[in-house]
């Protein structure tokens, strides 16, 4: 099988780019596999690239010479705004070859991408015909013009029957699959599949569980930055904070006044599985749908229980007295009463959860399942063709 993937890289690298250097690694090991990669640009190149994402020509010559050059069987396709644009759906389908692509968040459906705006969830572009909300507001780069061009060439796209031109859409979670058939897009459900991301197993060192909670993440509102530091004041429960963000000082300055809160601050991949390793349980208080938190998978592949907002991933991910414990978003009282009794819960039990986290990540999370779910997903395009 020869696979053509092509991924459009944002300015500043993120969690997609890590995704599509992962599965083009891991597909190398049963595939013959090749890479077509365009980056967004700053300045006034960006600003040429932006004006022709609804249709390319030079993004569309690139992919016309990859095809000749690689002669794919099947492209999968990660990221293509906004250097490369929707032209290469339609090219690659005149070629006759299948058409994959991952929804690694909500662009096609609202220009915000994230469905979160102004600090709280933004989802009135789900059912709209064309986002003028979302326009007024300028959810896109805080920017009426941008948000508009983007809305404009997912609507295009949408009205000459692009989107539905593609054989396979991988949602990340259950979730993200059920808003986008329940969206406006118009793709019909069987088009899309959940297929998560994963995470390479590493050799694990057992030690034993010490009784601090952590955090691992962005440091930013809609992670839930504030709802942490407000269930966490004034109890006994330890807490540490591992990552960076705009909210930096505000959790210094609140590590500062309460000794039960630890600011960590950057870790590298070791020492960060070494606090999964040791923690009570990961704290994941996010107040938006997220795409698919990699911290979650990470905790799971380490046994490490979690407390989560009963929200959009999280939701599909943590199951409630299972692999951890759910909690109303936005709720600071409602996450201390759930760290106050998992901190004064039957070890035996919270061990019973930890071997449950570990177990979902083996159903769900391997290299070795999803290299199978890809695969068996390509065949299954390539012998029924849209």
């Amino acid at each position: 099988m020869r696979i053509l993937i092509i991924h459009n890289h944002y300015q500043h690298p993120g969690g997609e780019d890590v995704v599509f250097e992962q599965e083009q690694v891991l597909l190398s090991s049963a595939a013959t596999v090749a890479t077509l990669a365009f980056k967004n640009r700053s300045g006034w190149r960006g600003a040429w690239q932006t004006l022709w994402s609804p249709w390319s020509p030079w993004a569309g010559h690139r992919l016309k010479r990859a095809i000749q050059q690689h002669q794919p069987d099947i492209i999968h396709i990660h990221n293509l705004h906004y250097a490369i644009g929707p032209i290469a759906i339609r090219i690659a389908k005149r070629q006759g070859i299948p058409v994959v692509m991952t929804l690694h968040n909500y662009r096609l459906l609202c220009p915000s991408a994230t469905l979160f705006h102004d600090g709280k969830l933004f989802t009135e572009s789900l059912h709209s015909r064309f986002p003028w909300a979302a326009v007024r507001l300028g959810v896109h780069s805080h920017s009426v013009v941008k948000t508009f061009w983007l809305a404009l060439t997912v609507w295009l796209h949408k009205k000459i029957g692009t989107w539905r031109m593609v054989d396979r859409y991988f949602t990340l979670t259950g979730f993200a699959r059920q808003l986008f058939i329940e969206s406006s897009l118009g793709v019909p459900a069987e088009h899309f599949v959940t297929k998560p991301n994963f995470v390479v197993d590493r050799p694990r060192v057992e030690k034993s569980r010490e009784g601090h909670f952590l955090f691992i993440g962005r440091l930013t509102h809609e992670k839930g930055i504030a709802v942490l530091l407000e269930a966490f004041t004034g109890t006994d429960c330890e807490l540490r904070i591992v990552g960076d963000g705009p909210l930096r000082d505000k959790v210094i300055e609140t590590c500062r006044s309460h000794a039960n809160i630890t600011y960590l601050g950057v870790l590298d991949r070791a020492s960060v599985d070494r606090q999964l390793a040791v923690c009570s349980a990961l704290v994941f208080p996010s107040i938006w749908y997220e795409g698919m938190p990699m911290t979650l998978v990470e905790a799971f592949a380490s046994g490490t229980p979690v407390i989560a907002s009963d929200l959009g991933a999280m939701q599909a991910m943590v199951h409630d007295g299972k692999n951890g414990w759910l909690f109303p978003a936005g709720d600071a009282s409602a996450l201390r009463q759930k760290a106050t009794s998992w901190q004064d819960a039957d070890p035996t039990y919270k061990k019973r959860i930890g071997a449950e986290a570990r177990r979902e990540y083996e159903r769900l999370y391997t290299a070795e399942r999803n290299r199978t779910l890809l695969l068996t997903n390509y065949l299954s395009v390539m012998d029924n063709p849209d």
